[in-house]
């Protein structure tokens, strides 16, 4: 009988996780479909999802304003702040297991500034030296510096304090916003003005040819991460624990700085800054779904990628014809969130 009660207790408890998983997947599809016909030209969830479906299934799709709308320009938009989305909310994540400390975000902790910094770079004194992946490159050598600086500041002999990582990502990142700014002052004013742009977010250059890359790091990513959904899960418990379960933690805590690294470089380098993300998304989703990475994991990519999608949509609408930086957006969601923690933790 209480074999029977606690296979019935088990699966309960899954189907509670996995409900609010499945809602998150419906609400990404519907967001793409109706944030795909939002715009100055407003076109009807229905003809929306016809055109992408005809496109998808090789249908004769009839060429028109329509078309070319939602299939040219916004769905390459939608699903590119989709990708960015679910990638800075995953590096979030990790970033908060390796550290120990969920305050921790690719942003605080200053490896969005650092891939900032190799962006700007390349874009304004290097250009193509090694092709057409030297933005992406650099900005990932700017992250991974930045990363090392941080945990060298944040260590405390062979031990990371959670605290001292999260003011050392503060000064680390206020260090490299300024390097970039110095770029910015000492490069050509005109190329100047639209890499400023670029650096406060957005999603404006997307295309179809731009998915690429960025979804090749993504999936390789995230698929490693899917394999170290025990080690996370150990990390959180504390070193001593992690340990005791046989997680080589040093090995570990540098691979997942690393992913978290290369992950937030290759959506800075299509999309620029955009903060907060990683640090909304798995506080939201350990609500729904608890603090169990075979469930986190899949749940903060799908509301990272709701939450951009949609922040998205308020750039280009909220002061339209013009269009907003999306970061603009997510700092202003992100720092009420972050004061919002701080008020129920005291």
């Amino acid at each position: 009988m209480e074999t029977i009660g606690t296979s019935a207790s088990i699966a309960q408890t899954r189907r509670k996780t996995c409900l609010p998983i499945a809602l998150l997947t419906l609400l990404l599809l519907v967001s793409i479909v109706v944030a795909t016909g939002l715009g100055p030209v407003s076109i009807r969830p229905a003809v929306t999802a016809r055109i992408v479906f005809e496109h998808l299934s090789g249908a004769s799709a009839v060429a028109g304003a329509q078309d070319n709308i939602v299939w040219l320009i916004r769905l390459p938009r939608v699903l590119l702040g989709a990708l960015v989305g679910a990638t800075l909310a995953v590096a979030g994540m990790v970033l908060q297991a390796a550290t120990g400390n969920r305050l921790a975000d690719p942003h605080l902790l200053g490896v969005s500034s650092g891939a900032s910094v190799g962006a700007v770079a390349a874009t304004l004194w290097i250009g193509a030296a090694l092709g057409p992946f030297t933005l992406s490159a650099l900005a990932f050598a700017g992250a991974l510096a930045a990363t090392s600086l941080v945990i060298a500041l944040g260590a405390r002999g062979r031990r990371l304090d959670s605290q001292r990582l999260l003011l050392s990502g503060i000064a680390v990142s206020f260090v490299m916003m300024a390097c970039a700014n110095l770029l910015l002052y000492l490069g050509d004013q005109r190329a100047a003005a639209s890499v400023l742009f670029w650096m406060l977010g957005g999603l404006g250059l997307a295309s179809w040819d731009m998915l690429g890359v960025p979804g090749s790091f993504a999936a390789g990513g995230l698929l490693l991460l899917v394999g170290r959904r025990r080690e996370l899960n150990a990390l959180m418990s504390g070193d001593i624990v992690a340990t005791t379960l046989g997680v080589n933690v040093a090995r570990i805590r540098g691979e997942l700085f690393a992913v978290s690294s290369l992950l937030t470089a290759a959506m800075v380098a299509v999309s620029g800054t955009i903060g907060f993300v990683g640090l909304v998304a798995p506080h939201v989703c350990r609500r729904l779904v608890g603090a169990d990475h075979n469930r986190l994991l899949p749940a903060s990519a799908l509301f990272g990628a709701i939450m951009l999608i949609w922040a998205d949509v308020a750039a280009r609408m909220l002061v339209a014809p013009d269009e907003l930086p999306i970061g603009v957006i997510t700092a202003l969601l992100g720092g009420a969130f972050f004061v919002a923690i701080m008020q129920v933790r005291r």
